[in-house]
Parts: C-alpha cells; structure tokens; sequence
C-alpha cells in the first residue's frame, strides 16, 4: 500500500463523503453494537438536525406580537405585515399562548402552522450562547464542537455528535456487523464533512465522489485505494497493516450497506422539489430500507440575508420567504412520509443556525449579523408549544443586536433531545461537554416517550462488550511530539501500547497495568522526525490502532 493511498483511508471514527441519490453524503463510521436490553424503542430512535446556514433571521421567522409596534419601528420597510390579506401577514401561531410567547409566524411558513396544530411542533425562542460571535465560521464551529464564546469553551477541536457517538457506541472501530451494520452518522448535502462529527481520536480522511446513482455508488467505493496487499509478514508491523487494510474494507461493506438500504427503501409521501427536500426525502428512504443511523445531518444554505432580504412593497416575499417557504415544506413532507411509512414515532427534527440577525434594518433592504434566534424541533412525540419568552427588542447593544442573554443555551436543546429521546446518560453528556445542561433540559418530548434512565446507553450493554477495549483515543493529533492516550477498560488488565512508523519499526513500547474505567498515559515521540505514525493499543482480548501525526 502507498503512503498516499493509506493516508486516504478512513481511519476508525470517520467520515466519508460519498453520493447518493444526487446528494453528497458523509457517513461517520463508528460502528457498535444496538442490543438495547429490553430498550429496543430507544435503540431505534434517530435525530435529524437541519442546519440553516448563513444566520437566520429570528425576528422576521417568529414575530413578537406584543412588542410589534417596537418590532415595526426597527424594521419599517422590512416588517412582516400585522394587517392585510392571507399570505400578506403573519400567521398567529397560537391564541391561546402567555402574551411574552404570543407569536406570528412568517407567512411562508404555513406548513408549519400546519404541524403546530397536529402537536408536532415545538419554537424554542432566543437561543444562542454566551459571548456571541458574529463570524460565520467561528460560530459555526462553536455550534458544532459544543463551545461558547468564553475562554474556557471557545477552542474545542472535536464535535459533540462525534464526542456523543464515540461514547454510545465503544467497540473495535471500523468492523461493521450485524447488530449495526450502519455508520452511525451520515451528512447529506454538504462536500465539506461537519466538524460536529470530528474526534480527536482520529483526523478524518474524506472520500468524495461525485455524479453517481445509488445503482452505481457501491461499484466505486470499492475501487477505491490499492489492492490488498499479499503475504504479510507475521510481525506487529504487519498485524497493523492488516488492520488498516480491514479499515478500508469497512468502507466497501458500508457504501454496499447503504446502497442496499436506500434500494430496499421507499417514500411514500410527496415532497417539493428542492435540494432540502431531496436530502429529508433520502433519510426518510434509508430509513424504511432499514437503515439504522443515529444522526442524520442536512442543510440549507442562503440566509446571509444582508441585502434584497424581502421584496420592496411585499414583505412576504423575497430571500427571506422563499427560505423559509422551502424550509417549511421540506419538513412537513418528510414529517408526512414518515408517518406514511410508519416512522414517524422514531425521529425527532431540530433546526439551528450560527447566529440571529440585528434587531434593526440596514439601509439594503436586509439585516446584519446578531445574536439570538430560534430553533424549532418537530416530531410527534414533542410537547408543542413555545419555549420561552421572546427576545427584548428594547433592549439593544449599541450596533442593534439583541443585548439580552440567551433565553435559551443551544446546549440545553442539544442535551434534551441526547437524554430524553436518544437515551444518553450523564456520562454520556459528559463525553459530549453537555452535562451542565442535565439539570436545564426543557420539557420538549412527551413525559409518556421520555426514556427512563433504567434504558440510558443501551449500546454499552452490548453483547461481548465485555471483552473489547473501547474509547480509546489519542490527543493533541496532530501533535509536536508530546501526546496523551486515554483508553476505557471494564476490567482491570496490562496494557501494551506501541508506536510505529509505517515501515514497521518500533519508536516506543510502554507497558501498564490499567484499572477498569478511565486510564491514560503520555507518550514522546518529539525525537522522531515528522511523519505518519501507528498506535497500538492492545490487552489480551483486544487491540486497536489509531493514526498519529507528528509536525
């Protein structure tokens, strides 16, 4: 195997790209075991985030109706109308909702007036974190690693899905079976892989393809990387390289995996037609083919509504609308496959954006980046309604930004649907960089499908997890030289672990007698030149082997 060629291959927490039905998807390969230990309805749930890029406009999505004649002197030319004909003014979401939670939707949005009033629709107002950042990209980030805008949290390097997922799902990485032959997050829509997958544990290596079919994605990720290599030497070097080679077969049996499970699959329901709908109507197929992901990420793009953010003299429409008239849409088609297909009472949809919009117009017609702003979730398990007091549009900074802090950290929404859907424990929160927020959740999932914590991590309970060494990880990578190793055992062993080079030689051996639970260990290898290397963790019953880059 070429050095170019491994250092191509998807290490063992990894996303790859690949396309699927025209979209571009990434799936993040951490395979584990779904036994749930009488908790089957929990192992089957699923997450689907939608992530609206650009920064979306809260106040023009859900209007405060009490403070409209605040809301209506900020924005005089582009407020959504109170008065008028329907399709010209809000939609008055709920009569019956406190006067702070009153709201008018954005007139596009009827779809989701729509599932509001089936009770599968929940607004979360005012939500953000603190020490808001106005970069798009940093923001981003601080969405997807879990972080803020403070000292302490603003530099995290990995996801809290990757974070979330690699604690869930311990096992030997890279090995798919039959109790989850899925990866268990895949991206849709996006060539870039989502930082919110990303472990330290290992760097991603992407895959991307481009212009195939499903009928046609198998045939070339199969081809990809060299052919096996032959009559390896029975040394540690080679036991590695077969490992590694086992890796990039992984990738083969997923992309057939997939493949089968989006051919077996169907959509019942009838969506419009928009690069949105496409990736929710893909989900929606995998899942009926029997696709057992836990997280499905989507996207949208297009809200940096800076300018041209609404028709002039028709508010309703313009940038702004058609965003969310495509959002809405979306969402209330898949929400309508789903119970077509009968799936409808294992997935939970929540939207996010990196930041809200000022409070004020700018004289383009538009809005510039602000602070706050809501997310919505969906699903027909939720407690409908509005979380929440709106924002203070009386309470400025001096750029016209929301000044107020989060009525709601993005971590709380985060946290809730992690325990109370998907089943994570605190130690699982914990992993994630979520546990603050376990005494803040919000009663978003019906008290009757709030998963008792007696069905908490029900992977981990997974059969012959006994005799696996899991989360194991190596960090800083890259690393100068200096690098710890943290490793989770469930019984007392001694340890081997052991660094190569990729010709084989040894640069360091350490032995330790390890407790059950957490353990780690620093290791040097500042003497060694840059370059690619090999870890090896291993005790009696279990090895893995993780890529280390020195610069």
């Amino acid at each position: 195997m070429k050095r170019r060629d491994f250092l191509k291959i998807s290490a063992p927490l990894s996303i790859t790209p690949f396309i699927l039905n025209g979209l571009t998807m990434k799936a993040f390969a951490t395979p584990g075991m779904l036994q749930t230990l009488g908790c089957e309805e929990v192992g089957d749930r699923v997450m689907v985030l939608v992530q609206l890029k650009g920064g979306n406009d809260g106040i023009n999505t859900l209007i405060p109706i009490e403070q409209y004649a605040t809301y209506a002197n900020l924005r005089p030319d582009i407020r959504i109308k109170d008065t008028g004909a329907s399709g010209e003014k809000y939609i008055t979401l709920d009569n019956g909702l406190a006067l702070p939670k009153q709201t008018g939707l954005h007139p596009a949005m009827t779809s989701i007036k729509d599932l509001y009033d089936q009770g599968k629709a929940a607004m979360i107002n005012g939500v953000g974190y603190p020490d808001a950042n106005k970069s798009h990209f940093k923001s981003t980030d601080l969405w997807l690693t879990g972080g803020d805008g403070t000292p302490a949290n603003f530099t995290h390097s990995t996801g809290w899905m990757g974070r979330y997922l690699d604690y869930s799902f311990p096992g030997i990485a890279g090995n798919p079976n039959t109790a989850m032959p899925d990866p268990l997050g895949i991206e849709l829509g996006d060539k870039k892989p989502s930082l919110g997958f990303h472990t330290e544990s290992e760097h991603q290596a992407s895959i991307n393809l481009t212009g195939q079919d499903p009928s046609g994605f198998y045939n070339v990720v199969s081809e990809i990387g060299n052919s096996p290599l032959l009559n390896l030497a029975m040394s540690e070097y080679g036991g590695i390289m077969e490992h590694v080679m086992n890796i990039e077969n992984s990738i083969s049996v997923y992309s057939k995996r997939i493949s089968d499970v989006f051919d077996a699959g169907n959509n019942v329901g009838s969506y419009p037609n928009s690069d949105l709908a496409n990736q929710l109507k893909t989900v929606a197929r995998l899942m009926s083919g029997g696709c057992k992901t836990k997280i499905f990420l989507v996207s949208l793009g297009g809200f940096d509504t800076h300018n041209g953010q609404i028709q002039t003299g028709s508010t309703e429409l313009g940038k702004h609308a058609e965003l969310l008239g495509t959002l809405a849409d979306a969402v209330k088609a898949f929400q309508d496959d789903l119970q077509s297909l009968g799936l409808e009472d294992r997935v939970m949809t929540v939207t996010f954006s990196e930041f809200g919009r000022k409070a004020i117009q700018n004289g383009s017609n538009g809005t510039d980046h602000g602070t706050l702003a809501p997310m919505m979730v969906f699903g027909k398990h939720l407690e409908a309604g509005v979380f929440g007091n709106h924002i203070d549009l009386n309470n400025l900074d001096n750029t016209g930004a929301p000044a107020d802090a989060p009525v709601h950290d993005y971590r709380q929404v985060f946290t809730t649907l992690l325990q109370d859907w998907l089943g994570a424990s605190n130690a699982a929160l914990t992993a994630a960089y979520f546990d603050p927020y376990a005494t803040a959740k919000l009663p978003m999932v019906a008290p009757s499908h709030v998963v008792p914590s007696e069905c908490f991590d029900p992977f981990i309970n997974a059969v012959g997890i006994e005799d696996e060494l899991f989360q194991f990880r190596a960090f800083p990578n890259p690393t100068i030289g200096l690098f710890r190793v943290e490793y989770v055992l469930v019984y007392p062993t001694v340890v081997n672990i052991t660094v190569m080079d990729l010709n084989g030689s040894v640069v360091l051996r350490k032995e330790q007698q390890s407790l059950a639970g957490q353990n780690q260990l620093v290791l040097d290898i500042s003497s060694q030149p840059a370059g690619v290397y090999l870890c090896e963790i291993a005790h009696a019953t279990a090895k893995q082997v993780i890529k280390i880059v020195r610069v």
